[in-house]
C-alpha cells in the first residue's frame, strides 16, 4: 500500500507538492475549505467577468516546467503562456518607464529619460546574474539545520547575501535617479516589505524579471492551480472541496491525520500544510502543543503589508499596458505609513492589472476585467474597514483618474467586488490579513523560519510563503519540491530534480 499523504489546503503550493508526489505513486488527499481549487490563486468570477484572486502574472516559468516535468507532464499542454513586453508601466509624478527584457531598448530609455544611468543598468544585469547564480542553491533546498550554512554552496553564497545592506542602498550602487532606484526596488512589495528594510539579497527580485520575463496565462494565474489540479488526478491523487479542516489529529507530537469540520476524522502517514502558517497554527493545531510557534509567540513576529483590492468590471476596453504601476508623490512616505505608522496613506501607490487587452477570455467583446491593488497595513494597525472601506476606494479611484489613463471608470462599472485586509483574514484565512505572511526580514529567513520539514510536529510538512524559501509564487512552487523531496528522502526514493538556472543570452 502507498503512503497516504493528507494535504491542508489547495493553494500552489499544496497542488504542486500534491502533483509530485501523486506523480510518485503516493495516496495524495487534499482538503480544501472553499469549493475552487487556488486558494489566494485561484479565479474570481463576478457576473461575465473572469478575476485572479491573487497572483497576476507568472515569472521564472522554467521552475514550473521543471515540475511538471517530474510529474511526467509537460505545462505547456495544460496552459498558453504569453510572454508580456512591455512586461509593466511605472508611472512617476512626471515620467512614465515601459520596462522591457530588451536590454538594449531598456538601456537607451533609461539613458532618454535619466542621462548618465544606463552603465549602472548593465552594472545591475551582470552582478545580479551572479548574485542569482550564487543564491538559487539556497532557494532550493531545505535550510533546516545550523550547520546547513557549513554547506560549500551555502558558504559561496554568503557574500552576495548583502548582509547588513537594504535593497535600496544595493540599488543605489547602480543608479543615481530616485526613480530608478524605486523602479528596481519595488518589487520587495511582493514580500510586503519596504525597500529601505528589505534585505539586500533581494535585488534579485527584478533581475528576475529583467532576465526571465513575466508571462500571463490565458484565462489567467489561476490556470497554474487548475493545471497542477488536473495533473494530480490524472495520477490517481483526490482533491476534497467544500472539505474544510477544523483540526489537525495529534497523539502528542505526532500528527495522525486531520479532522474534517464535519467531525470526520482522516488518517493520514504525512500531512503537508499549504494554509496560512500562523492561522494554522493558531486556530488548528492543539492548544499549548507549540512551543516555539505558540500564540502569544507567534503575534511577536514581524508579519508583511496587506492589500486593498477593487475587481473591476467595466463595458469599456482601455488600449493601456497590461501592467502598470502608479506610484505615490513621496513613496518612501507612503511604504513607512504602511509598514511602520500603520495608517491609511492619503497618497498611495496602486497596482492596475488590464489584463483584457491580452486575454479576451476575461470579459465579455468591447469590456474590461480590471484589478486594482493598493498595499495597505495588515491588520495590527487600528484601521477599521468598515468605517474606511468606502472613503479609501474613493481615493484610490481619485488617483487612478487623476494619473493614469484609465478615465471615466466609475460610468462604466459593470460588477464590482472589493477585499479588505479584514476579507483577507476572516473569509481567506490570512492571519492578520498580512497576505505575503511571514516578513522576509534576515531574522526569519532560511534556518530561522518555519521548516519545510515542521520541527514542532512529527509526520508534518509545510509549503507556502510562510516556510523556507519565501512568499511569491516562484518560492512557494520550490517550497513544494523541497517537501516533497524530504518526503522522498524520508522513503529511500529518489529526488526531485533540481536543474541549473537557465542562460540568459547577454548576461554571464
Amino acid at each position: 500500500m502507498p503512503k497516504r499523504i493528507n494535504i491542508i489546503g489547495a493553494g500552489p503550493g499544496g497542488l504542486a507538492a500534491g502533483m509530485m508526489l501523486a506523480g510518485k505513486g503516493y495516496d495524495v488527499h487534499v482538503f480544501e475549505k472553499h469549493g475552487t481549487v487556488g486558494g489566494r490563486n485561484s479565479e474570481l468570477r463576478l457576473g461575465d467577468y473572469t478575476f485572479d484572486k491573487g497572483p497576476t502574472f507568472l515569472s521564472m516559468i522554467h521552475i514550473v516546467e521543471e515540475l511538471f516535468q517530474a510529474s511526467g507532464r509537460n505545462v505547456h499542454d495544460y496552459m498558453k503562456l504569453v510572454n508580456l513586453d512591455p512586461m509593466y508601466e511605472l508611472i512617476f509624478e512626471e515620467k512614465t518607464i515601459r520596462m522591457t527584457r530588451d536590454r538594449q531598448e531598456m538601456k537607451q530609455q533609461i539613458e532618454t529619460l535619466y542621462p548618465g544611468n544606463g552603465e549602472g543598468y548593465e552594472r545591475f544585469m551582470e552582478e545580479t546574474a551572479r548574485k542569482m547564480k550564487a543564491l538559487t542553491p539556497i532557494l532550493q533546498d531545505k535550510m533546516d539545520r545550523f550547520m546547513h550554512y557549513v554547506r560549500p554552496k551555502v558558504i559561496k553564497a554568503v557574500p552576495e547575501l548583502e548582509l547588513g545592506k537594504t535593497l535600496y542602498e544595493v540599488l543605489s550602487r547602480y543608479f543615481t535617479a530616485e526613480e530608478l532606484k524605486l523602479a528596481f526596488t519595488f518589487q520587495s512589495k511582493y514580500l510586503g516589505m519596504s525597500p529601505w528594510e528589505c534585505p539586500g539579497a533581494f535585488s534579485i527580485l527584478s533581475y528576475m524579471e529583467h532576465a526571465y520575463g513575466v508571462y500571463h496565462p490565458i484565462g489567467g494565474v489561476n490556470m497554474l492551480s487548475k493545471a497542477m489540479a488536473k495533473v494530480l488526478q490524472e495520477h490517481g491523487g483526490k482533491i476534497h472541496l467544500h472539505s474544510g479542516v477544523k483540526q489537525i489529529w495529534t497523539e502528542g507530537r505526532s500528527v495522525k491525520g486531520v479532522i474534517l469540520e464535519t467531525g470526520e476524522k482522516v488518517e493520514g502517514d504525512e500531512l503537508i500544510i499549504n494554509g496560512d502558517f500562523s492561522h494554522i497554527m493558531t486556530k488548528l493545531v492543539e492548544p499549548g502543543l507549540l512551543r516555539k510557534y505558540s500564540v502569544k509567540k507567534l503575534q511577536k513576529k514581524k508579519y508583511s503589508c496587506s492589500t486593498f483590492m477593487i475587481y473591476l468590471g467595466v463595458n469599456k476596453t482601455y488600449e493601456l499596458p497590461h501592467h502598470s504601476i502608479v506610484f505615490s508623490k513621496d513613496y518612501q512616505k507612503n511604504v513607512e505609513e504602511i509598514t511602520k505608522s500603520k495608517i491609511l496613506s492619503m497618497d498611495p501607490s496602486i497596482y492596475i492589472q488590464n489584463a483584457s487587452v491580452t486575454d479576451h477570455t476575461l470579459a465579455p467583446k468591447g469590456k474590461s476585467a480590471l484589478y486594482i491593488l493598493a498595499p495597505v497595513p495588515n491588520n495590527f494597525s487600528r484601521i477599521d474597514w468598515k468605517k474606511d472601506k468606502e472613503k479609501f476606494r474613493k481615493i484610490v479611484l481619485d488617483a487612478i483618474e487623476e494619473k493614469t489613463d484609465f478615465k471615466g471608470i466609475r460610468d462604466h462599472i459593470e460588477v464590482e467586488h472589493i477585499v479588505t485586509p479584514d476579507d483577507w483574514e476572516h473569509d481567506a484565512n490570512v492571519y492578520k490579513g498580512a497576505v505575503f505572511n511571514l516578513g522576509h526580514q534576515l531574522s526569519q529567513m532560511m534556518v530561522f523560519r518555519p521548516h519545510n520539514k515542521f520541527e514542532e510536529l512529527d509526520h508534518c510538512w509545510l509549503v507556502g510563503g510562510g516556510t523556507h524559501p519565501g512568499s511569491g509564487l516562484p518560492t512557494i512552487l520550490e517550497s513544494a519540491r523541497i517537501t516533497a523531496n524530504g518526503i522522498l528522502e524520508e522513503e529511500g526514493m529518489g529526488r526531485i530534480p533540481v536543474m541549473p538556472l537557465p542562460k540568459v543570452e547577454g548576461i554571464l
